[in-house]
């Protein structure tokens, strides 16, 4: 439905005690064509797409998360999600005195690549990220051998959050459709004027 502020927009998403809006036409399950309501101050994403499933609403932060002593706008964005998948995409703003800047969020597909190394067979899996490994018997999960992936799937499912003040990214690592170990999670810093990865750690489902 329409918002009557915004003529022939409607609002995917607020964060009311900021009065901070995101606007979005609507149209086969996606709201496009968004337009951000800070404070009053309006700028726009036409490029930015998101589902219209009220249950991956976008998410809208308000915090400083670079120690700055000033909040950024953190703005997380679903285009896609599905059994096995989840595609976020994460949009950073440094707010001046007249203008938004956004600024780059280095793409946990690029961390992983240049930081985590994987192997898997019919019998065992690794997960290598710097000097640390790990290793699963995947015989103990009971898969069917012509469901198991050629390499571990890392990026399927991208899930953006801000926990603590930091921005981190948490993935999912899958040996075979719906075969999930753990977690990976991506915390990120400001440095060299973009976001990077600060440290990159291993979790299992249960720590």
């Amino acid at each position: 439905m329409a918002d009557a502020a915004m003529p022939g927009y409607s609002v995917a998403a607020q964060h009311e005690e900021e009065n901070i809006v995101l606007y979005g036409k609507e149209m086969n399950d996606l709201y496009y064509d968004f337009k951000v309501d800070f404070k009053g101050a309006v700028f726009s994403r036409p490029f930015w797409i998101n589902v219209t499933n009220p249950a991956y609403a976008p998410k809208i932060y308000y915090h400083d998360i670079n120690r700055d002593n000033r909040n950024e706008l953190i703005i997380i964005l679903t285009r896609g999600y599905g059994t096995g998948v989840l595609d976020q995409e994460v949009y950073v703003f440094h707010l001046g005195t007249k203008r938004f800047k956004e600024v780059l969020v280095d793409s946990p597909l690029a961390i992983v690549n240049k930081n985590i190394r994987t192997s898997l067979s019919p019998s065992k899996a690794e997960i290598s990220i710097g000097n640390k490994h790990y290793s699963f018997n995947v015989k103990k999960l009971n898969l069917l051998p012509e469901t198991l992936f050629e390499e571990i799937n890392l990026v399927s499912i991208i899930n953006y959050e801000v926990k603590d003040h930091k921005l981190t990214a948490t993935l999912h690592p899958q040996f075979s459709p719906g075969a999930f170990v753990g977690n990976i999670i991506i915390t990120y810093e400001f440095r060299d004027n973009m976001y990077q990865a600060e440290k990159i750690e291993f979790k299992l489902e249960n720590e």
